[in-house]
C-alpha cells in the first residue's frame, strides 16, 4: 500500500524485475561486506521477496506478472544497557510503481527485571496474529481479508509502546500503543495529534510437551474519520494502494491459535490452526448500528523438514460510506449511502520451506462477491489465480522474526 511518507517512482512491467534485481544485488554487498565480522553485536540482514501472479486480487496486496513484494534491508543492534535500535527499509511494487518507505525506526528499551520494554519511533502495531510480522514471514502469500480491509495489509506508524510480561506460569503480555493514525487513514475530516490507540493482551501455554495454544485479544481505538470514497469522481480502483480500506473507530480482533508436534519435534512435523475474527464498529456518524466485520480460518500442516502445506478461507462484510449522484435528477448534491458487500476467499499453498530465510511457494486461490452493492464496493473478485512466491533472506534477515 500507499504510504502518505513513501517514495513513488513510475516503472514499466520490466522494471519489477530490474528491481528485485536490484535489491539482490544490494544483499549480497552488504552481505559481503560485513560477513565474519560481529561489529559490535549489530545485525544486518535483507529479505528479498518476489512473486508472479495472473491476476490482481480484490483486495490484493500484489500486482500482476512479475513484482517485487515485501523486500526490506535491516540494520539493529545496541545502544546501550537496555537500549536496542532497529531500522528497516522496505520496498515494493504497485499498480507499475515501486515504492520505498521506512518502515521501521524503533527505539526500544528493556527493564527485563520487571517485564516492561517501552518503545519510541516508527513500528507495526501488536493488534492481530499477524501484524507485527513481515508480510514474506506469513503462511500465505496475501494476507487475510481482515488486515487488508481494516488495516492496509500491514499498519505500521509513527507512535510509542508500553509491554509488560507478567511473572506468571503461563505467557502474559499485555500492551499499550499510541500512534499518529496518518499510515492507517491518510485522507482524514480531523488530524487529532493521536490519531489511533490500542491495547492488548496475549497469552499461551503448552497442554504438554506436543500441544500448545495461544489467544490474543485487541482493541483499535481510531480518532482520524476517513472521509467518504466518492463514486461521482473517477478514481484508481486498486484499493490495496491504500491505508484501511474500511475504516471505523473502533476495532475489536481476537485470534487463537492451536499447535500440535506429533513427535515432539514442531521443525519436523507440525498441524497449526489459526482463527481470527474482526469487528469494525462506529463506522461512520450517520451510520447507525451498520458494521464491518470479518473472519479466517487456516490450516497449515509442516509434514516434513522442509515442506508445508496449507489451507484458507476467510470472508469480509462491510457497509462502505460513499458519496453518491441522484440518477434522476443529477443537479441535486450527491448523498451520502452505505453499500453492503460480501467477498470470499479461499487459498490453497504448498511450500518449500527449509528454514526462516528462504520459501518456495505455489498458492492457488479464488474469490466471490455478493451483495447489493457489490458492484461499487467488490467490483473485480478473481475467480482463480495461481501465485508462485520466493522469499530469500540473507545475512541476520535467514533468522529474522516477530512474534
Amino acid at each position: 500500500m500507499i504510504h502518505p511518507h513513501s517514495r513513488l517512482t513510475r516503472i514499466n512491467p520490466a522494471m519489477g524485475l530490474k528491481a528485485a534485481l536490484a535489491w539482490t544485488f544490494t544483499a549480497l554487498f552488504v552481505q559481503t561486506a560485513f560477513a565474519g565480522d560481529d561489529h559490535g553485536h549489530w545485525e544486518f540482514g535483507f529479505v528479498l521477496d518476489t512473486a508472479h501472479s495472473g491476476k490482481v486480487m480484490e483486495l490484493g496486496y500484489r500486482d500482476r506478472n512479475l513484482q517485487l513484494g515485501h523486500g526490506d534491508i535491516m540494520i539493529s543492534g545496541p545502544l546501550g544497557r537496555g537500549l536496542h535500535l532497529e531500522a528497516i527499509v522496505s520496498g515494493h511494487t504497485a499498480d507499475g510503481r515501486l515504492l520505498t518507505h521506512t518502515e521501521r525506526l524503533l527505539l526500544t528499551h528493556e527493564l527485563q527485571d520487571r517485564g516492561l520494554s517501552f518503545g519510541l519511533g516508527r513500528f507495526a502495531s501488536q493488534v492481530g496474529a499477524i501484524n507485527a510480522q513481515h508480510p514474506h514471514e506469513d503462511d500465505f502469500s496475501e494476507r487475510p481479508l481482515l488486515y487488508r480491509g481494516f488495516l492496509g495489509n500491514h499498519w505500521f506508524d509513527d507512535g510509542l509502546r508500553l509491554n509488560w510480561v507478567a511473572p506468571t506460569p503461563f505467557y502474559l503480555r499485555v500492551g499499550a500503543e499510541a500512534f499518529s493514525g496518518r499510515q492507517l487513514i491518510e485522507q482524514s475530516q480531523a488530524t487529532p495529534v493521536v490519531g489511533a490507540n490500542t491495547l492488548s493482551i496475549k497469552t499461551g501455554a503448552d497442554f504438554d510437551p506436543n500441544r500448545s495454544w495461544a489467544f490474543g485479544l485487541s482493541v483499535l481505538n481510531n480518532f482520524r474519520q476517513a472521509v467518504p470514497h466518492d463514486h461521482t469522481a473517477s478514481s484508481s480502483a486498486h484499493a490495496h494502494l491504500h491505508g484501511a480500506s474500511f475504516s471505523s473507530r473502533q476495532l475489536w480482533m481476537s485470534d487463537l491459535t492451536l499447535r500440535w508436534a506429533p513427535q515432539g519435534r514442531p521443525e519436523d512435523q507440525e498441524l497449526k490452526l489459526t482463527w481470527e475474527y474482526a469487528s469494525a464498529r462506529r463506522i461512520h456518524p450517520d451510520a447507525g448500528g451498520l458494521t464491518h466485520a470479518a473472519s479466517a480460518l487456516a490450516a497449515v500442516w509442516r509434514f516434513r523438514r522442509d515442506w508445508e502445506m496449507g489451507a484458507k478461507a476467510d470472508w469480509l462484510r462491510v457497509h462502505q460510506p460513499g458519496l453518491h449522484d441522484d440518477d434522476a435528477n443529477p443537479a441535486t448534491a450527491a448523498t451520502l449511502e452505505f453499500g453492503a458487500a460480501r467477498l470470499r476467499e479461499q487459498a490453497l499453498m504448498i511450500a518449500y520451506r527449509p528454514d526462516h530465510g528462504r520459501t518456495l511457494r505455489l498458492q492457488y486461490s479464488r474469490q466471490q462477491a455478493s451483495g447489493p452493492d457489490v458492484a461499487d464496493v467488490f467490483p473485480r473478485p478473481v475467480r482463480e489465480v495461481l501465485m508462485l512466491q520466493l522469499v530469500l533472506g540473507f545475512g541476520s534477515a535467514r533468522h529474522h522474526h516477530h512474534d
